[in-house]
C-alpha cells in the first residue's frame, strides 16, 4: 500500500466537523458522478464549512490528488483526474486560499484505494482527496 493510501486510510475524514489541534492531519474527499467533474452543492458546502472551521489555516498546505475508477480510457482518466482536481481547487482559491499554498497530484486511475472491480470500490475511487497537512515550525 501507498503511503498516501495508508494515510487516507488512518486519517480518512468523513465530513463531520470537529476539533482541530495544530499536528492534525484533515482530509476531506469530494466525490463525483462517473464521467463528471461536477461539484454538488451539498459538498461545496461541507467544504467550506470545514474550511472555516480550521484556525489558522495559514499554518496548513494543501494537496489535492485526484482519482478516477477504470471505466474509460487511460487517456480519458488522465484529463478527467486533472478536470476534478481543478474544480476543487477552483473552490479553495474561492475562500482566499492562496494558490501557491496548494500542490496538486491527478492519478486518473492509477493508484486506486479501493477496488474497481465493484460498484461500491469504483465510485469510492472517483474522488478528490484535499489533504490540509500542517505546516512544521
Amino acid at each position: 500500500m501507498t503511503k498516501l493510501g495508508c494515510i487516507l486510510l488512518c486519517l480518512f475524514f468523513s465530513g463531520d466537523l470537529f476539533a482541530q489541534r495544530k499536528d492534525t492531519v484533515i482530509i476531506k474527499s469530494i466525490y463525483f458522478g462517473g464521467g463528471s467533474y461536477d461539484i454538488d452543492s451539498e459538498q461545496i458546502l461541507e467544504l467550506y464549512q470545514l474550511i472555516e472551521s480550521i484556525p489558522n489555516l495559514d499554518d496548513y498546505q494543501i494537496s489535492i490528488t485526484s482519482h478516477t475508477d477504470n471505466i474509460g480510457g487511460q487517456r480519458y482518466n488522465a484529463w478527467l483526474s486533472e478536470m476534478r482536481s481543478e474544480a476543487v481547487i477552483e473552490l479553495l482559491i474561492f475562500k482566499k486560499i492562496p494558490p501557491d499554498k496548494i500542490f496538486k497530484k491527478d492519478f486518473g486511475q492509477n493508484n486506486p484505494l479501493y477496488d474497481n472491480n465493484t460498484l461500491n470500490g469504483r465510485m469510492l475511487n472517483r474522488r478528490v482527496d484535499i489533504i490540509f497537512s500542517p505546516l512544521l515550525f
